[in-house]
């Protein structure tokens, strides 16, 4: 690959290599972070993004010159007219910690992230975030939309004008195509009964949505929704409960399967009367074990053999916090015509520290990117955005030892303080060349030991491939279309992601 040897500093996608120690490139510290720069994307060459799990590259760009078709090459890969899932897309988390914080940079530093972040032309374009419908472990208090008794006192918390909203004009600002999922940590208290039944339960934490109450929630989600899209924002869906069956979170509900089923009887048709039918319902939104709860596996399974429930379901939602992604092979073979979403995963000191950066990544990347997506997966979210050096805000009870996609230094708030973590290089890796409405799509060819990679064509007509190679040696591999060969080299210890336009 040859490597760019003039780009601005401006182009905020390239300050996460900055970060990690490169010298600065003309064009620094200039105030405007838009109107300076320059696009990423190449026009007449591909482009390719390179992060080693050392991080002596850290989402390195270069550029590729087209080739003539290199059909005799024993390192040939072409595609096939084989087809798979259409992606939404890739990011992470806006929690309430994530705005708090992002609040306290100054509005230029924000920009400049953001920016890099989320815009299609100027950075990676991540295009999907999920959102907390409510409170939750990282939010400043523990709240709903409707936290006074009786769904007519339902209204806009003003918290979320304080924080959510602020951050998401911005994003939109940005890349207004950005779509959401949400999903909520608990119904407002006073629709609870205990998880026996009990009535008269009055916890954050824990207890079950009352049956008596489910028109209300159902009404709740879909004034949130409406509430919502009224701001301008885009919903491409909500999950029922986040993780149904956790009781300990700091604001949770247990949701079992049979709880879940017959809450879909009644949000769905309200769904429809509303006019929202185009916003998914996905289920389950937890582990791929299930919590270890013998009753509970298959949960989304057990709802799709129900058809007058299944047909307002348009898939499941999934965490790694339990069992095997290869759980998911089990839940597309089941119900092909079902999607599936991966919402949430965390970093922190019990899977960071002891993998450091480059074991992280090499996990992240194998066992999330591409563990979902080769197994039908429509989009992924990780958990959260932004966290302060110290792992705060954070609700208590909540997680006190988890990190951010990113951290910034919580005595300057600086940009320059920002310390882009695994997380990070998952979503700007797969964003920035999968773009939404991308379809996955067959390659036959070279493979080499220790190397995987996934292809997509993306709704311009354009290709993108994402790498990880986990092997002790660089490998090339030529992709050859009608019109271009692009030869990529793939370092050792690595992930590449590359998008062209014949």
């Amino acid at each position: 690959m040859k490597r760019l040897t003039t780009f601005t500093m401006s182009a905020l996608l390239f300050l996460c290599s900055c970060a990690c120690g490169s010298k600065e490139q003309p064009g620094a510290g200039t105030t405007d972070p838009v109107s300076t720069q320059e696009p990423v994307i190449a026009k007449d060459a591909a482009t390719a993004w390179t992060t080693t799990f050392d991080k002596g590259m850290a989402f390195t760009r270069s550029e590729i010159a087209f080739g003539k078709p290199a059909s005799m090459s024993p390192n040939v890969v072409r595609f096939t007219d084989e087809t798979f899932q259409t992606v939404d897309g890739f990011g992470l988390a806006i929690t309430q910690a994530s705005c708090y914080n992002l609040l306290k940079m100054s509005q230029e530093d924000r920009a400049k992230l953001l920016t890099e972040l989320f815009s299609p032309e100027y950075g990676a374009g991540s295009s999907l975030i999920r959102v907390c419908i409510g409170g939750s472990d990282f939010s400043m208090d523990e709240y709903t939309w409707c936290d006074t008794e009786g769904i007519e006192n339902f209204a806009v918390h003003p918290s979320e004008n304080q924080y959510l909203f602020p951050i998401l004009d911005e994003i939109y600002k940005i890349n207004p195509d950005v779509q959401i999922i949400g999903s909520p940590w608990s119904c407002p208290r006073w629709m609870k009964m205990g998880v026996n039944g009990s009535t008269g339960y009055n916890s954050w934490t824990s207890g079950r949505l009352s049956p008596l109450h489910y028109a209300d929630y159902a009404t709740y989600f879909v004034k949130w929704i409406q509430a919502m899209q009224g701001r301008g924002y885009k919903i491409l869906g909500v999950t029922l409960q986040n993780e149904p069956l956790n009781h300990g979170n700091s604001m949770s509900l247990y949701m079992p399967w049979d709880d879940q089923l017959e809450f879909l009887k009644v949000v769905g048709p309200a769904f429809e009367k509303a006019g929202l039918a185009s916003v998914k319902i996905m289920l389950f939104d937890h582990n791929y074990n299930y919590d270890g709860k013998d009753d509970q596996k298959s949960y989304p399974l057990k709802i799709y053999a129900v058809p007058e429930a299944a047909k307002y379901a348009a898939g499941s939602a999934w965490h790694n916090y339990g069992g095997s992604v290869t759980e998911l092979d089990n839940i597309h073979a089941a119900y092909p015509d079902k999607g599936i979403w991966f919402t949430e995963a965390s970093i922190g000191t019990w899977n960071y520290n002891r993998n450091g950066f480059g074991g992280q990544l090499r996990e992240d990347f194998r066992e999330i990117i591409m563990g979902t997506l080769s197994r039908y997966g429509k989009g992924v979210t990780l958990w959260n955005l932004m966290l302060d050096d110290e792992g705060k805000p954070y609700r208590p009870g909540g997680c006190s030892t988890c990190f951010g996609a990113v951290s910034v230094s919580h005595a300057t708030y600086s940009y320059g303080s920002i310390d882009r973590k695994s997380h990070w290089y998952d979503i700007v890796h797969t964003s920035a060349v999968i773009k939404p409405g991308a379809v996955r799509i067959g390659t036959e060819g070279y493979t080499a030991n220790g190397v995987t990679y996934l292809a997509f064509r993306n709704p311009d007509s354009s290709y993108g491939v994402i790498f990880l190679n986990e092997g002790s040696s660089q490998e090339q591999f030529v992709f050859s279309t009608s019109a271009h060969s692009v030869n990529v080299k793939v370092p050792a210890q690595a992930v590449v992601s590359v998008i062209w336009k014949d």
